[in-house]
């Protein structure tokens, strides 16, 4: 490993990983529709609801603002949440979504240089897996340790899900970065003790990622750079292993 103190990067999945919200929006529609719900949730709408973190919780907090008088819905959630689950791993069957850019290059490099590599989600960790195998290839979920989903007790911005990758790799916190693209989940990471790389989405342009060691458009190519939002700067102009052990070395030493 080039930097020894660097041992593992953690990434979260919606909206770091790729830019998944619209296809979990569409498939939250498409499930709706199939159960004869009147219910619509359009990308403004949609974007206010992201700061729920969770699937289910996602459609209790739609019920309770929007739609109250239709609380009986939830009687049937965890139905629901498996048909939108189903709905959402047919889209990316279909190969409706890559992974952002930088991110296949920064694994396999990762991989390459001997980092351990992890993930952090609230989602559906079949979900997960599948998003992994479509952008990555079928053995790519072995890569990871995978907390995901409902495996720990509270979801972000508690860093339960942190501290449960953080276990199950064998590696402290000040020994790994996190990848982030939301408020709630840059706030998970940081409580955990983590250094975090934050990747704005689509969806959470507007988010505050205050505390990040650097926020940054993408992880950027070789030939199409990152924009450079806040925080540490990458010489390169896009993150390479090389470049977040120096980033994160020198954070450590100002420490």
């Amino acid at each position: 490993m080039p930097y020894p103190t660097l041992q593992a990067l953690i990434f979260d999945v919606d909206g770091t990983l790729a830019e998944t919200e619209e296809l979990h929006r569409r498939s939250f529609n498409e499930t709706f529709r199939q159960h004869g719900l009147d219910w619509n949730w359009d990308e403004s709408l949609y974007a206010k609801l992201l700061q729920t973190t969770g699937g289910k919780e996602r459609m209790v907090r739609y019920v309770a603002d929007y739609v109250p008088h239709q609380r009986d819905v939830l009687d049937n959630l965890s139905v629901l949440h498996k048909a939108k689950t189903k709905n959402y791993q047919s889209l990316l069957h279909d190969g409706a979504l890559a992974l952002r850019p930088g991110v296949v290059r920064l694994v396999h490099e990762a991989r390459t240089r001997g980092l351990k590599l992890a993930i952090a989600t609230t989602s559906n960790p079949h979900n997960v897996k599948a998003l992994l195998r479509s952008g990555l290839g079928d053995d790519s979920p072995n890569w990871f340790t995978i907390a995901a989903g409902d495996v720990a007790p509270l979801k972000k911005p508690s860093p339960d899900v942190y501290y449960q990758a953080l276990e199950a790799m064998d590696v402290g916190p000040g020994n790994a970065v996190a990848f982030e693209d939301s408020s709630n989940g840059l706030q998970a990471a940081l409580t955990a003790g983590l250094a975090v790389v934050a990747t704005p989405s689509r969806f959470l342009t507007e988010e505050n990622l205050e505390g990040a060691l650097s926020v940054i458009s993408d992880l950027g190519e070789p030939d199409k750079p990152f924009h450079h939002i806040a925080g540490a700067a990458f010489a390169k102009g896009y993150v390479d292993v090389d470049g977040l052990g120096a980033v994160f070395a020198a954070a450590q030493d100002r420490a």
